[in-house]
């Protein structure tokens, strides 16, 4: 009869470690999906905040740029296409549309020596900035956020724990192929008549 006992409690003991363990996992599999939303929603705040400025920025520049209809139509339909989407990915795939868009904006801003001088734009064009930098920092954060859940859920024994939640893996922020193109570099000679 006492062993019987003890292999009762041995088997108890037992049962309430696996359980206690699986708990274990399950909390962790729940904080890094917690984190990774998190990390989503901090980027998403300081989209919400670029697509404020945007109608601000457009308003400024429509005066100068009456040439560059299409720049301002690009910066403009990459603003709705972000404000419209609505899983990350889409939101992503608008911001990097977004971000081109700007850059494009303010590539062409440069041939505009008023536009240059106007306060309103120099304060826009900083503000956007500082904000296209503080996305870039949340997204690194987001996909270390991203990576790690990514990582855990396909190892053993979270695998196991995150099969029952039916936790797939999340796609990480990336780069658009404009990004990526190398970037061409021209210099031009020195007028040999000032020589």
């Amino acid at each position: 009869m006492g062993a019987s006992v003890i292999q009762s409690a041995t088997m108890l003991l037992f049962a309430v470690g696996v359980f206690v363990y699986t708990v274990m996992l399950y909390n962790e599999l729940v904080r890094l999906r917690n984190d990774n939303d998190r990390a989503w929603a901090n980027i998403d705040v300081l989209l919400k905040q670029r697509h404020d400025e945007i109608p601000n920025l457009v308003e400024t520049v429509k005066g100068c740029m009456q040439h560059e209809r299409a720049t301002l139509l690009a910066v403009t339909q990459a603003r709705a296409a972000s404000m419209n989407a609505a899983s990350v990915r889409q939101k992503a795939q608008a911001d990097l549309l977004m971000t081109g868009a700007l850059r494009g904006l303010f590539a062409v801003a440069e041939n505009y020596p008023q536009l240059k001088a106007n306060e309103n734009f120099l304060q826009l064009q900083s503000r956007i900035s500082e904000l296209e930098e503080r996305i870039a920092d949340r997204r690194e954060f987001f996909n270390d956020d991203v990576n790690t859940y990514n990582a855990r859920i396909g190892q053993i024994p979270y695998v196991l724990v995150a099969s029952v939640m039916s936790l797939k893996p999340r796609s990480m922020f990336q780069a658009s192929d404009q990004d990526r193109r190398e970037v061409e570099v021209r210099l031009q000679k020195p007028n040999a008549a000032g020589a």
